[in-house]
């Protein structure tokens, strides 16, 4: 039997601390160790036992979550989870956490926090299993289960290859945890001159409008949050709301999203899935699919699709991946072409779209 992974709760809320404490107690793979009302408290319960995980608030007193935060991972890298009742308006904060090495953002209300955290017991208790394997060595700093739907609740499967090819080509990426830094190097080194982008972040929802913000500051190519019929343009990176499925479509030459609600695929909203079998079905042959760092399977059986119906398809190797799930998974079901090193992800995809 694994040893079960060791969480510190670092909250100022009692409630808070005792709902989590609650949550993952209530799980076998998962022991709390320690409970702490600020980052010195938290510093005195690490020097007695390491934890494997942190779940971590931002707005704490003495020492707020994001210096503490800088500080371990300058120090000491350990696994954190953000757990933050940061509003919207607050979301480059959220951000900034990521940036520093937060491996998720866990997102709670300003009201209601004992019920919401209840109810999320089973994302949280995900997050944190996730966290616990993230290879933050190879990263740079800056109970029941609901059932697991697959992309059939959002869009059937194509059933053959019938796509009419063209020169222009769609790019079409999924990534999970460790995949907003995964995203910014690869979106940063992209030219101008470089095809439609559809993307698809496992991130919650008020996240991705500031992530989308953020990257598009700093890339040549014009990133945004996907708004229902955006066209997907040269040139131009399109990334799925927070909460909300993202779908390639394509009325005769033209590209385009829709951005629409439904169940959760793969326990995901939205999910790569979704994106990829949308990929299959409308562009086929005409896209190159990309799958980054990130734990579950999330994108494995659709970019399986993908290659069934003619595209190209790149997946992360396990070296350069926070999380080597996705990508392992996607492997393992034949659909990918090739495995490269996030750093040469960029240059082969050019390479690709500029031969067809």
């Amino acid at each position: 039997m694994n040893p079960r992974i060791k969480v510190l709760i670092v909250d100022d809320s009692a409630v808070v601390r005792q709902t989590l404490e609650a949550i993952f107690q209530s799980d076998p793979e998962l022991e709390v160790i320690g409970l702490a009302a600020d980052p010195y408290l938290a510093a005195e319960r690490m020097r007695e036992i390491a934890p494997d995980v942190i779940t971590l608030d931002i707005e704490m007193p003495r020492m707020d979550g994001l210096t503490f935060l800088k500080k371990l991972m300058a120090q000491h890298p350990i696994p954190v989870v953000v757990c933050s009742s940061l509003t919207a308006e607050g979301s480059q904060t959220a951000m900034r956490a990521l940036e520093l090495g937060a491996v998720d953002i866990i997102t709670k209300p300003q009201l209601g926090t004992r019920q919401f955290l209840e109810e999320s017991g089973i994302h949280l208790i995900d997050a944190v299993k996730s966290a616990a394997k993230a290879r933050l060595d190879r990263r740079r700093p800056l109970g029941a289960v609901e059932p697991k739907l697959s992309a059939d609740v959002i869009l059937a499967k194509a059933q053959s290859r019938a796509m009419i090819q063209t020169t222009e080509k769609v790019v079409a990426i999924g990534a999970s945890t460790g995949g907003t830094e995964a995203l910014r190097e690869l979106l940063t080194a992209l030219p101008l001159d470089t095809p439609g982008i559809v993307i698809v972040q496992h991130m919650p929802e008020n996240f991705t409008r500031s992530f989308a913000d953020r990257l598009n500051e700093l890339c040549q190519v014009n990133v945004k949050e996907a708004q229902d019929g955006d066209s997907v343009l040269r040139s131009h990176a399109l990334i799925a709301p927070g909460n909300r499925h993202l779908l390639l479509k394509r009325s005769g030459a033209r590209y385009y999203v829709e951005v629409k609600d439904g169940p959760l695929v793969n326990r995901h909203r939205p999910s790569v899935d979704v994106l990829f079998r949308s990929a299959a079905r409308y562009a086929g042959a005409n896209a190159l699919g990309v799958i980054l760092t990130g734990m579950g399977d999330d994108g494995a059986r659709g970019m399986l699709e993908m290659h069934e119906c003619g595209a190209h398809n790149v997946a992360q190797d396990e070296e350069s991946c926070v999380i080597f799930g996705m990508p392992k998974e996607a492997i393992k079901m034949g659909g990918v072409d090739v495995v490269l090193p996030l750093g040469r992800i960029t240059e082969y995809v050019l390479g690709r779209a500029r031969s067809a």
